[in-house]
């Protein structure tokens, strides 16, 4: 923040208050004020970054384009705080590999290798890619 501060760069500077915003109702929220560890704050950054593409495409398809790229802005400051995302290829292997190792098979086991899955993939990748990965793989 104090980079962004020193260099006036108002874009990183707002979206990091944003998120610590949201870092901080995290960890008021529910029945006990608790402090959350890396993996949580992983989960509320990649949550913060899907709300800001989601409202770009909003505003894209509204036909407010200055304030879609405002959000993909935001969203590109957001993800320089991300572990690196996983590409299709790795997610695939991964998939495949715990099918194989699961015994998983047909499509009524999509959630039970989506549960097996989800941990190794958290915060390094979107959701919705990874079902419509494990279901293309059950179903082939």
């Amino acid at each position: 923040m104090r980079a962004a501060l020193k260099s006036k760069d108002k874009v990183t500077l707002g979206t990091l208050r944003m998120v610590l915003t949201a870092v901080k109702n995290e960890e008021v929220s529910g029945s006990a004020a608790h402090e959350l560890n890396d993996d949580e704050i992983i989960k509320v950054l990649t949550r913060q970054a899907k709300q800001r593409r989601e409202a770009a495409e909003a505003f894209r398809e509204g036909g407010r384009a200055e304030q879609a790229e405002a959000e993909l802005a935001e969203e590109a400051v957001i993800k320089r705080y991300l572990p690196e995302q996983m590409g299709v290829e790795q997610i695939t292997e991964l998939v495949r590999t715990t099918i194989a190792d699961g015994g998983f098979s047909g499509p009524g086991d999509m959630g039970k290798v989506m549960k097996a899955v989800k941990p190794k993939v958290t915060g390094r990748a979107d959701g919705k890619i990874v079902a419509d990965i494990v279901k293309r793989e059950l179903s082939s």
